[in-house]
């Protein structure tokens, strides 16, 4: 608002215009090169999250304001998807071949899910939170997911979802925002995301600035190669578990998990070998000259087991067993709080045999690439630590798998033994880690879970009110607790590079891509942050703002 008195121009009131994505990164580039404004303040005008409405399919706008609301879960991935409704993963494939476009629905996702939502536009579960299976993959994918929405009624059998009172069956159309959490009734017409040149100049700028360094979390080939056109410098996480759930492969898994012997688990072990290390050559092909950290295997055993009695039929057969033995062992598996059980490193000191064989499926790999001039920079990581004994009992398994395996091979190839600090303890004794650990990667989905004594999957059902009475003023999974676990973050690099003062330090939770998570991050010191592919430009932009408001 303005008025002229006098022949003077007098302006009254502002307010911030509303602007897209691409208007923000646009208005800031052109004032730039026209020498309005200096780099430094180019930076600071961009809101880091915004920058996803440049990387992922958003709503057109003129459609949404006709779009039906049916309730809110939460924005676990951001984007935009609308398709017809399936709920069971083989579903999703075959429906992609077909060439329809789908949403899968699911009361929660698992990792046989991995194929329906790799062939979904979005991902919707009634359960979960900002860190479960759905919304970790997803981002990972780029895929649309909105998680947590309490109001979905699934009915498996007679494959229909009631939404806030509304029922849909499978094949309607039904259209999801990632980035808000509302769920929108039919077909909600999508846009594509828009990259251009003034993108890649914010990004070049920002590493001009920027001193932490930014990589990224990637199970596959294309994960990787996407992450590295984003301009990621490296793997930070390499969850293996992904790899197991396609083909043969899984029925090797199960065969070496259902095996009541170390000869029999080491015979299906011998199956799985070659798969791992043509999976583990995609991925460092792709990152060729960057460093790749591989975590060994981390879930418990019980999620790769079939819990279906045609699955359970199918290994019997195989295995020349009694389905009955097979329903036993997988009984015997459950376990009450998985999370807490037998998994991480717990597993490889119980069955080193899996260590063994991954440690040579990931360095044999590198031998393989090395030959081709490709140039491999390995970290074995051990997940899950708490005590010095079980991080060095890991260790000595796999650097003497190593040195039968260059002996055998007679070559070798330079790698990293480190661990994931997740568990308190091992933050608390880092200095004692730190003295046989090469690097620390905090994961700090699960750092969260065990500071707070809050489990990620479960954290929707309280977590609205929490906000709401502002018990939390944010999502912990989502936004870095600096006071509790972020201190926990502090101590441990610290104490850590005490005992080894050039210890390499990253990041590899979910919170990797969180503006004040990375800007934390830049504050206590550490080399890296490492998240989901498509939020690696956010982390890019947020590393170079830590350094310019250091230095105001």
């Amino acid at each position: 608002e303005f008025t002229v008195q006098e022949g003077k121009l007098w302006f009254l009131q502002t307010r911030n215009g509303k602007r897209t994505g691409a208007a923000m990164v646009k208005i800031a580039m052109d004032l730039l090169r026209q020498g309005v404004i200096k780099e430094v303040e180019a930076l600071m005008r961009i809101e880091p999250n915004k920058l996803d409405e440049l990387l992922h399919p958003v709503f057109d706008k003129t459609a949404l304001l006709r779009a039906r609301v049916l309730t809110k879960g939460l924005p676990a991935s951001p984007g935009a998807a609308t398709g017809q409704i399936v709920f069971f993963a083989d579903d999703a494939a075959q429906w992609k071949e077909d060439g329809k476009r789908v949403v899968m629905v699911r009361v929660e996702t698992s990792p046989e899910d991995l194929a329906g939502m790799s062939a979904a536009e979005g991902i919707l579960t009634a359960r979960g939170g900002m860190t479960s299976h759905a919304a970790v993959v997803a981002r990972g994918m780029g895929k649309c997911c909105v998680s947590g929405a309490g109001a979905l009624n699934i009915d498996y059998k007679a494959r229909t979802v009631e939404i806030d009172g509304t029922l849909f069956k499978e094949g309607d159309y039904i259209s999801i925002n990632g980035s808000t959490g509302e769920i929108y009734e039919g077909e909600v017409e999508t846009k594509a995301a828009e990259m251009d040149q003034d993108f890649a100049d914010l990004m070049a700028l920002s590493d001009k600035y920027a001193k932490l360094k930014v990589r990224t979390n990637a199970d596959t080939p294309h994960d990787a190669m996407m992450a590295r056109s984003f301009g990621a410098v490296g793997i930070g996480l390499c969850r293996t578990e992904h790899m197991f759930f396609e083909g043969e492969k899984i029925k090797a898994m199960r065969e070496m998990i259902l095996s009541e012997t170390t000869e029999g688990r080491v015979r299906a072990l011998a199956k799985i070998l070659p798969y791992q290390q043509e999976d583990f050559k995609g991925i460092f092909r792709a990152m060729n000259g960057f460093p790749v950290n591989v975590r060994l295997l981390d879930p418990p055993l019980h999620e790769f087991v079939p819990h279906d009695l045609k699955g359970q039929e199918e290994m019997a057969q195989m295995m020349g067993v009694d389905v009955k033995v097979i329903q036993k062992r997988v009984e015997d598996l459950m376990e009450h709080n998985p999370m807490l059980g037998h998994r991480g490193c717990r597993l490889g000191n119980t069955y080193p045999e899996i260590t063994e064989m991954q440690t040579r499926a990931i360095l044999g790999a590198c031998l393989e690439l090395k030959k081709e001039g490709v140039v491999c920079l390995p970290e074995i990581m051990v997940p899950l630590t708490g005590i010095l004994h079980e991080f060095k009992q890991q260790e000595e398994v796999i650097r003497s798998t190593a040195a039968k395996l260059f002996e055998e091979k007679g070559d070798s190839v330079e790698f990293q033994v480190g661990t994931m600090i997740e568990v308190p303890r091992a933050a608390l004794t880092a200095d004692r880690i730190a003295s046989s650990a090469e690097f620390f990667s905090f994961g700090t989905n699960d750092l969260t879970q065990m500071t707070f004594g809050y489990s990620r999957d479960d954290i929707a059902s309280f977590l609205p009110i929490y906000l709401e009475k502002k018990i939390l003023k944010v999502d912990p999974f989502q936004v870095l607790d600096q006071k509790g676990v972020g201190q926990l973050v502090r101590m441990a690099t610290e104490n850590g590079r005490k005992a080894r003062p050039n210890l390499k330090c990253g990041i590899c939770g979910e919170h990797g891509g969180e503006p004040s998570s990375v800007k934390f991050c830049h504050q206590v010191g550490l080399n890296y942050v490492s998240c989901s592919p498509f939020r690696v430009p956010i982390a890019r932009l947020a590393a170079a703002q830590a350094v310019i408001e250091e230095g105001k």
